[in-house]
């Protein structure tokens, strides 16, 4: 399983829409998506976990693409800046 970070979705984007979106390179396996307790939107941020060659596949073909109006940025959750002490 990797794990997959997805930055820049729409505010509109729900966890069926992403599982979808993603399900075009093979099966989500697990989906924690920011979602604004108040307004009940998603924050543009999720992460997801899916299969090494589907995940692979995933980012190849979603990252950098546009969906309704902003361009997604996929990636391996390790490669994430690190935040911290210094």
């Amino acid at each position: 399983m990797i794990t997959l970070n997805v930055r820049g979705l729409p505010r509109e984007t729900t966890e069926r829409s992403l599982t979808e979106l993603f399900g075009k390179f093979g099966k989500v396996h697990k989906l924690k998506m920011a979602i604004d307790p108040f307004k009940n939107e998603c924050k543009g941020f999720a992460e997801l976990a899916m299969e090494g060659h589907e995940a692979r596949a995933a980012i190849a073909g979603l990252d950098g693409s546009f969906q309704e109006g902003g361009a997604l940025r996929v990636s391996l959750a390790s490669d994430r800046p690190q935040r911290g002490r210094r």
